[in-house]
């Protein structure tokens, strides 16, 4: 792959022109490709379809083997009968923090005796779909960014269509009209992982679009670009999160039966203490946790409303972030999480964070207009 860019330093090459040139499926070339983006051995770019290119480090990169950190990504050369014949605890485990694109952390957690991003690698090879289940902001999405470096997403809800998932015509700069295929094609071809987020919320007339591709046909027909037939490249998987307490989220026997691994996700609020977030805090969501599990309350707050505090804190001050904690809950749980925050936290009271009487303007620091910036600059 290095080789390749390096010898084109002038060209931009789309994942497709590479595989073409290379003889490799789309999805071994994308994860090439992303591994030396990550090294910082060739630069990427492209508003749609990435696009990859040659910088200062490739043609040192092209004269030895890039070789990922384990877990970085699934084996996929690999044959699945020489996969299975390997004893789980001979496989490498990535325990330590994985960085998602985006550039956040993400720290495993045990599934079933691996760590959860190598336990989906497994399922992924032997293109078993998974569902992910729990409350938001437990960290379902983090999960599967951290597991498939070459992740194409789709926010599900109400309103999303098939041309959401398959594609659809729009608009040109010449004016004519084009097809614009969506992520679900883009993941068949290139052979890459779709994480449909939010499922139960897309109507399931929707999410019919999505089965044949998933099943043994492994296909699509495109009915509104000419009945186009879409197959599915070796290294596609899709992979699904369903928030069963969110207003209108329904999981249909047909949409369960396409997941055969259905994971429940909850908050580890260890991580939460060792993230060093205040444990008066992380106290308070257990006690309200335990409260949900019993049905005797519908919220309690996850790792990102936990992450959300500590930032906020850092911020605002402590007693801010408390009342900010409050006031992010639903309303019909908002008394019995203030209760709960006032015996954890020692405070007399606690509400919702709300504007209070206006300042006077002698209190108030006005930012610079733009004239006196420039005078200031001037003089």
């Amino acid at each position: 792959m290095a080789r390749l860019l390096a010898d084109r330093p002038a060209d931009t090459l789309t994942i497709g022109e590479m595989a073409r040139h290379l003889g490799h499926s789309h999805g071994a070339v994308r994860n090439a490709a992303l591994t030396l983006v990550r090294r910082g051995e060739a630069d990427q770019g492209g508003t749609g379809q990435p696009e990859f290119r040659a910088n200062a480090k490739t043609a040192a990169a092209a004269q030895s083997a890039v070789i990922s950190p384990p877990g970085t990504h699934s084996p996929r050369a690999q044959a699945a009968t020489a996969r299975t014949t390997i004893p789980a605890a001979a496989k490498p485990k990535q325990t330590g923090p994985i960085r998602r694109a985006g550039g956040q952390l993400y720290h495993p957690r045990e599934l079933a005796d691996l760590p959860d991003v190598e336990a989906l690698n497994r399922l992924r090879d032997a293109d078993v779909p998974v569902l992910l289940y729990g409350p938001p902001g437990t960290g379902k999405t983090s999960l599967v960014e951290a597991a498939f470096p070459d992740l194409l997403t789709v926010a599900g809800d109400g309103d999303t269509t098939v041309g959401d998932l398959i594609g659809e015509y729009t608009q040109a700069d010449s004016g004519g009209y084009v097809f614009q295929y969506g992520p679900l094609v883009t993941a068949m071809t290139e052979g890459r992982a779709l994480l449909i987020d939010d499922a139960t919320l897309i109507s399931p007339k929707v999410l019919a679009a999505l089965y044949p591709a998933m099943d043994g046909r492994r296909q699509i027909q495109v009915k509104a670009h000419k009945g186009e037939t879409i197959k599915a490249e070796p290294g596609f998987y899709v992979v699904a999160g369903h928030n069963p307490g969110v207003h209108g989220a329904v999981l249909t026997e047909a949409l369960a039966s396409r997941f055969s691994v259905q994971i429940q996700v909850g908050t580890d609020y260890d991580l939460a203490l060792a993230l060093r977030i205040d444990a008066r805090v992380v106290r308070v969501a257990r006690h309200l946790a335990r409260q949900v599990e019993l049905g005797e309350l519908g919220w309690a707050p996850q790792l990102r409303e936990l992450l959300s505090y500590q930032k906020t804190e850092a911020v605002l001050g402590t007693r801010a972030a408390l009342a900010n904690l409050v006031g992010i809950a639903p309303v019909e749980d908002r008394d019995a999480v203030a209760a709960a925050v006032i015996k954890a936290a020692g405070v007399k009271q606690v509400a919702p964070l709300t504007l209070g009487k206006q300042l006077p303007a002698s209190a108030v620091r006005q930012p610079p207009s733009i004239g006196s910036a420039h005078r200031g600059r001037s003089r």
